[in-house]
C-alpha cells in the first residue's frame, strides 16, 4: 500500500521508531494521527515531523495509554474525525525493563503485557471492522528481534513479543481475503530511548547476547518497515542475522541454546570476577 494521502495512525508514535516512522510518513504524504503517553513529547514530535516535512498537514496528537482500551479507543475516533478513516495502523507502543526473573516483580510481567500485547490487540480490534468494510487497510506490528527467540533476561518482554507473532500470523490469514495486508516486524537492538532505559536495568548475560546482533538506527527500521508495508510483505527481519534466525530458528535451536548458554556463562563469570 502506498503512503501518499493515507491515514497513518501510529501508536508510541512520539519517539524511537514510531517518530522515525511518523516523518518518514510525512514525507511520503501520508497525513499522520501520533498517539503517545506524554503530551510534551507528542508536541515535540509533531514540531519533529514538520520541521522536516513543513508541508504536512495537521498532525493530530493524542495523549493516551494504549493499555487503556476506552482512552485508545477515544484517541482513534478522535483522530478519524480530523482526518478520516485510519488507512494504515501502526502499533509501535511498547516497553521493556530486563533483569533476573527472580528479581522482576509479577507488576512488571503484567503492564509489559498489558502495553505489548493488548495494547496493539485493542488498536486493530478498533480499525479492522472499518477496514473490512472498505475492503482496504493495513496493520503493521512491531515485535522485536525477541520476538523470535527468548533470551536471557528479557522473560517479561519476549513472551510479549512472542505473542505479537502469534497474532499477526493468525490475523494474516484471517485479513487477507479483507483485503487488509499484515505486516510484522522484528527489530534488532535500536538506539532509541527505550534501549537506553532497558540498559540501566540489563544484566550482563543479556548485553554480551545482544551485542552480536549490533545496533540499527530507528530511521534504519522505520524504512525498512515502510518498504515492506508498500510492498504487502508479511514479516521484516531487518539486517542478515535476524533474516538467518527466522529462517532456521526451529532447525538449529538446539545449537543457539547451547551458544546462548555459553554466552551467558562467560559473561556472568567476567562479571563475578569483576566484583
Amino acid at each position: 500500500m502506498e503512503l501518499l494521502n493515507q491515514h497513518v495512525f501510529i501508536t508510541g508514535g512520539s519517539s524511537g521508531i514510531g517518530l522515525s516512522l511518523a516523518i518518514q510518513c510525512a514525507a511520503a504524504g501520508a497525513r499522520l494521527s501520533l498517539l503517545g503517553r506524554d503530551p510534551a513529547k507528542l508536541s515535540a514530535a509533531s514540531a519533529a515531523v514538520r520541521a522536516r516535512t513543513p508541508s504536512t498537514p495537521e498532525i493530530v496528537t493524542l495523549p493516551a495509554d494504549v493499555s487503556d482500551e476506552c482512552s485508545l479507543i477515544t484517541a482513534l475516533r478522535s483522530a478519524e474525525i480530523v482526518h478520516g478513516p485510519i488507512d494504515i495502523l501502526i502499533t509501535s507502543a511498547g516497553v521493556a525493563r530486563p533483569g533476573y526473573f527472580e528479581e522482576i516483580p509479577v507488576s512488571v510481567f503484567e503492564r509489559t503485557m498489558a502495553v505489548n500485547y493488548f495494547g496493539t490487540l485493542y488498536a486493530i480490534k478498533a480499525v479492522v471492522p472499518g477496514m473490512r468494510s472498505r475492503r482496504r487497510g493495513a496493520i503493521v506490528l512491531i515485535s522485536s528481534g525477541a520476538g523470535l527467540v527468548g533470551l536471557f533476561g528479557y522473560t517479561p518482554y519476549a513472551p510479549s513479543k512472542f505473542a505479537l507473532r502469534g497474532l499477526a500470523e493468525s490475523l494474516r490469514a484471517e485479513l487477507k481475503p479483507a483485503g487488509i495486508a499484515v505486516t510484522i516486524v522484528y527489530p534488532p537492538d535500536t538506539d532509541t530511548p527505550q534501549l537506553i532505559e532497558e540498559n540501566l536495568t540489563k544484566p550482563p548475560e543479556t548485553k554480551a547476547l545482544t551485542a552480536g546482533g549490533g545496533l540499527w538506527t530507528a530511521d534504519d527500521v522505520a524504512r525498512v518497515t515502510l518498504a515492506a508495508v508498500r510492498r504487502g510483505r508479511f514479516s521484516v527481519t531487518p539486517g542478515f542475522q535476524l533474516t538467518l534466525l527466522s529462517c532456521i530458528h526451529s532447525m538449529i535451536a538446539p545449537i543457539l541454546r547451547w551458544s546462548f548458554d555459553g554466552v551467558a556463562t562467560r559473561a556472568r563469570r567476567e562479571s563475578d570476577n569483576r566484583k
